[in-house]
Parts: C-alpha cells; structure tokens; sequence
C-alpha cells in the first residue's frame, strides 16, 4: 500500500557520494603529535623487558641451575671400615666383623603413611570425638603405626617382641629421612638367615651388615689398644658435594688407646651417594653418583702376642692374704730398639663390651674394679730398692763408690735423731758392693747416699729420665716426681734433711715413677746408656739405639751388673734361678733388681700399699728384652714382695720368651 504523498529523504541523502566523501576524509585525519612521544618509551621498556629476559636466560642460567640443584640434590656418606690391627709377628689384635641389622626406608613408605592418615582420620570423625589430634599430630600416629606394622612383621618371623620408639622415629623422620631407619641392630646370624629367607625381595624391610670392631683376645693389651665410639662426624675426603645438604650414618671414632692415637691412619675413606629428591624431601632412584668406602690403613704394633698373654695371665687374679685383689702392671722392652714387646694392666677390661655399646652396667663394674686406669703409664709409685741400681750409678760418677768397697752393716744407721733400719734388721757385717745389690742392703745405700749428696742423686734420675714422660704413642701421666729441696718445701712445708737424702737413696722420700719408665731404665742400664725412647710401633727396619752413656768406667759396669746377676743368683730374686719352677733358665742368665715401696693408699681406705717390683733384663751379657713388673699389696709387713710376687710374673714373660727363642726339635 502507498502513500498519498512521497517520504521524505534525509537531507545527507540528496548527494550521498559528497556525504560519504566528506565522513572519509573526517576519519582519515593525520596523527595526534602529542602521541608519538609514547613510543620511544614503549620501545624502551619493551628492550628493557628483553634485555632482562636475555640475562635472566643468558647470563644467571647458571646460578639457578646451581639454586635447582641445592634445593632437589641430597648427599648421603657412609663409613669406612677401620684398618686391622696386628702384633709384630703379624697376628690379629683388633679386626672388623658384620653386624647385623634390619633396616626400614622411609621414602618407600610414603603411600602407606598416606593411607594410615586418611584411616586415621575417619576413624576419629565417625567415633565423633571432640578431641580430634590437629592434621600434624594424626600424621606422627599414621608413620608410628606403619612402622611399628613393619616391626611387627620381622617379630614374627624371629620370635620377638619388639617395640618402636615414636621419639627417635620422629627424629629421624623430619632429619634423615633419606638414610634407613634402624628397626633392630642386633640380630643374630639365624636371626639375619630367617629374615633373609622369608621377607619378601621388594619390601621396604632391608637386611644390612655393618662393620663393627672385633677384639678376638678380648682384654688382651684392652689398655694400649684403646676403644671406638660411634659418631656422627664422619670424616669426608674429597667426596663431591660438599655444598649439598648431607646425611651421615653413624661411623666410628677413636676413643681411647691406639684406636684414639691413630685414628686418622685406621680411619679409612668415606662412601657414599648422591641422589635427587622430590619436593616431599624423598629420594629418586637410582643414585647420581655412588663411591664405595675405602677401608683404613692396616697398623702393625711392636706387641708379641705372646708375651702379652703370659704376662696377663701371670698377674690375673693376684690376692692378699686378705683377699684383696693384687692390681698392677708389666712391661717388656726390647733392650736394641725401644719397641714394647708386652705393656699389661690388671685389672682390664673386655673390648668386646664396647661392641654395639658399653652398657652403663659394665661401666659401673669396670670403674669399681679400678679398670680403667692403665697402670702401666698413668701409675706412679715409689720405686723402692730398684732406685739402688741409679744409687749406685750417682755414687760412681761423683767418687763416692768403687767396685770394691765394703761397708759394714749391723742392721741399723743413727742419722739424726732417728733410726733407720735394714730391711732384715739383723747384722750383717761387712758387705761388698755386689752383694749388697743382690741381697738388698739398706744400710749400704744409706751410707752410700749421704756420701754422693741428694744433688746427685736427683741429677742421675734426671738424666735417665725419671721426671719425664717417656714419650711413648699413647697416653701418659704427668705425677711423676724427682723430688729436691723445693719440692718438699712446697709440697710440705719443710726443709730437707739428711734422713730424706737416705730414704731417697733406696727410693722413697717422694721419688715417684710408672713401671713402664722403668722398663726404660732397665734397658737403659742393659746397654749401658742413658735413655731409651720406648715405641709401640713396630719396624723391622728399626736402627739399633744410641744414647748417651752412663759414664761408668768398665770395671764400674762390670760390678754393677755382677750385682744384679747375684740377686738372681743367690738374693732377693733367687726364685728364679730355681731349676724346679724355671727348668728354662739354667741356660739363661739374668740380671735383676727387687724392690718393695711403700706408700699411701691413692684410693683411701686408710691402708698402706705395698708396691712390689722387679726390674732386670736377660740375657745379662747380650741383652736383649728388659722388664719392669710393679704389683700394688696390702699385706702388712711384706718387705719382699719384688722376689715374691713381682718376680714370678717376670719369669713367666722371660719363660715365654726363651721358648720362643729356642730351636723346636723334630718331632
């Protein structure tokens, strides 16, 4: 239908051509100026952008893949099993052996602690308890009852009982997570058979066997060989990754003795692994790198064997009249080298206690019994009539003594206002210097003293070391004493007097030394010499020593030595010139000196020790191995204890010793 009347047309309508020109011409107007200046600033940042891009990517490419691998890389050491231990005829003192222990990993377990925690949980919300443990405590409860359904698995398998700690577990849950957790450290071998026989190939259950120390003479040389302890300082030596967070099994360390002494050289070379780990902290397998532990270097003493089981034996289970134990040390020395051929204190400990570890029980036991303390070095005593050797050394060298003299003894000297006694108290005459060696003579050596001077008595023990540690590889006390004037005075507030000068002259009057410096001092006076640095460490190679001598003339030597031949022979030490008791030594002849010292008991108890000793070494005109034994008595009165107890342990060391030296006939 149309219009009555035409519609109007829009007014832009009448020349459309011109309308749309006119629009286009409007829309296609030149740029704004005030905008350009905006882009050289985009332009700019966009650079900046791409330059930081391209050193982000360029240039600090390194330092994140070093923060990546900080942050997903974990360093795992494990100890090396310690060097052997041997004797000088190259038997085995100390070695290592497997023990065994059944291990859980951690990072293997972490679904199963998953869905403990989510059963956990349940649990609690259906039971509607109030109490509800927080997300982390429920967790702590999933890991304990997973490892403890583990445990339980191998407590069935050996029949027993064992529970889990939850403290230690949590530990080493959140601090070493990597390295197995240790269910049980003391399996048995058929504990470690059935285990190994029935638990299943991939369980995260493992058998491992660790290295630990082995003693197979138990206490035999305990003292000088010392014990380990365990650590968590293993010792790392160039294992890469020492910037990396590291977890240590727990290693070894020397405590105490040799093991202490050479810890480093017995040590060995850490192993171990690097491995990458999950953001949760467990690790990836396989390994990125792996070293096998090296074991340490082997250690050969100058111990015989031997000798050291002889001289234990001989001293083992002394008692008094009283009952009580009879403690004490021996010590033998090869006279050309120095080396410790035998060093042994009673009482003594087992080695093997110390394996997994000592329990406080035994420590109790041991430190009752006086155990720890090694007699031999760390003990000091008067050296009683054994100090007449050195007595008689001073006297030569200052002229107051010659081969021949003689001096006449009725069984007691005035000095001063007091009486000094020889020990038999009976009259004896005159008596020559060899034999006032060999049967002990107090008043000779009273005379004898006065005569040198308390300079030259201390002087002399100076110079054949007495007031020094020998300087031997393991530990030594520092209570030895040559005592003087300023000593006395400062010790106890007196002057000396001519009655110290006597006493000092048999070895009393504060003169303190350990039975192994004595041993010094009788290879010393065996060569002739002065010192004799002793070792415990054996070289086949070692030169012969050389000292500096005594400054005897030889007819000097010659009478001392003739006097310590006598005491064997017909004196205080005869017991071992018995044909009956030592069959061995009617070849074998022996220079010696006894001795009896008396002191007050270290201890307490209000009793008196008396210290029996013996020096002497054999073959008296070649001589090769010296011995000092030093027993600790509480026998009233007993004035002859080095013939009669320290004596019979030195024979059977020489006993052993000469056996050994001895051609074996065909059988």
């Amino acid at each position: 239908m149309s219009l009555p009347f035409p519609r109007p047309r829009p007014r832009d309508m009448d020349h459309p051509l011109e309308a749309r020109s006119g629009k286009l011409t409007e829309m296609h107007k030149g740029y704004d100026p005030r905008i350009l200046i905006f882009y050289p600033i985009v332009a700019a940042l966009l650079l900046l952008i791409l330059g930081g891009f391209a050193y982000q990517q360029l240039f600090k490419a390194d330092i994140y893949h070093e923060r990546e691998r900080l942050q997903h890389q974990r360093r795992i050491l494990l100890p090396a099993p310690r060097g052997n231990i041997y004797d000088r005829e190259g038997r085995l003192l100390v070695g290592n052996r497997a023990r065994f222990e059944v291990t859980l990993n951690l990072d293997e377990l972490r679904r199963e602690f998953r869905l403990e925690y989510l059963r956990i949980r349940k649990n609690y919300r259906e039971l509607g308890d109030k109490d509800i443990p927080s997300a982390s405590q429920m967790a702590v409860i999933a890991r304990y009852s997973v490892v403890q359904r583990h445990l339980d698995e191998v407590n069935r398998i050996i029949g027993r009982e064992a529970r889990a700690n939850s403290r230690d577990l949590e530990r080493h849950f959140r601090q070493q997570l990597l390295l197995p957790y240790t269910l049980l450290d003391d399996l048995t071998p058929g504990d470690y058979a059935r285990l190994a026989e029935q638990l299943p190939v991939r369980s995260p259950l493992q058998l491992t066997a660790t290295s630990v120390r082995d003693y197979p003479h138990g206490s035999a040389a305990s003292h000088i060989l010392g014990y380990t302890g365990a650590t968590d300082d293993t010792p790392v030596e160039g294992f890469p990754g020492e910037d990396l967070a590291t977890f240590k099994m727990r290693g070894t360390t020397g405590r105490a003795g040799i093991e202490k002494r050479f810890n480093e050289h017995l040590q060995g070379k850490a192993g171990g692994a690097i491995y990458r780990v999950d953001p949760a902290g467990y690790r990836i397998d396989p390994p990125l790198m792996r070293r096998t532990p090296v074991q340490g270097r082997n250690l050969t003493l100058s111990l015989d064997l031997d000798l050291q089981l002889a001289a234990e034996a001989a001293m083992e289970d002394l008692t008094d009249d009283d009952g009580t134990r009879i403690a004490g040390a021996a010590v033998a020395i090869d006279v050309r080298t120095g080396e410790v051929l035998a060093l042994a204190s009673k009482p003594d400990y087992d080695l093997n206690h110390f394996t997994p570890r000592l329990t406080p029980a035994t420590f109790k036991e041991i430190e009752d019994e006086g155990g720890w303390l090694n007699r031999a070095t760390q003990s000091f005593r008067p050296p009683g009539s054994t100090f007449k050797i050195l007595t008689a050394i001073a006297a030569f060298r200052a002229g107051a003594l010659e081969p021949d003299t003689e001096i006449a003894c009725h069984g007691a000297l005035r000095i001063g206002d007091r009486l000094f006694h020889c020990h038999n108290h009976r009259d004896r005459g005159p008596i020559a210097f060899p034999d006032a060696i060999a049967k002990s003579c107090n008043i000779f050596f009273y005379t004898e003293g006065l005569a040198t001077g308390q300079p030259a008595l201390a002087e002399t023990a100076r110079l054949f070391g007495l007031d020094q540690r020998t300087g031997i590889e393991i530990d030594e006390g520092r209570r030895m004493n040559v005592p003087d004037p300023a000593w006395k005075k400062n010790t106890h507030g007196e002057s000396w007097t001519a009655g110290d000068t006597a006493q000092m002259a048999i070895g009393q009057s504060g003169l303190l030394c350990s039975p192994l410096q004595m041993a010094c001092l009788a290879a010393s006076i065996a060569r002739g010499e002065v010192r004799t640095p002793p070792t415990i460490l054996h070289d086949p190679a070692r030169p012969r020593l050389r000292t500096g001598q005594t400054g005897l003339t030889p007819a000097q030597q010659a009478a001392l030595l003739e006097g310590m031949k006598r005491t064997v022979k017909t004196g205080t030490g005869r017991r071992l010139n018995s044909p009956a008791i030592y069959p061995e030594f009617q070849n074998l002849e022996i220079a010696a000196k006894t001795g009896t010292a008396q002191m007050a008991n270290p201890r307490g108890g209000g009793k008196y020790l008396n210290i029996a000793w013996f020096i002497g070494f054999a073959p008296a005109e070649n001589p090769q191995i010296a011995i000092a034994v030093a027993m600790d008595g509480h026998i009233p009165g007993e004035e002859f204890g080095g013939g009669a107890i320290a004596a019979p342990i030195a024979g059977q060391i020489l006993k052993t010793w000469a056996a050994k030296r001895t051609p074996r006939q065909p059988e």
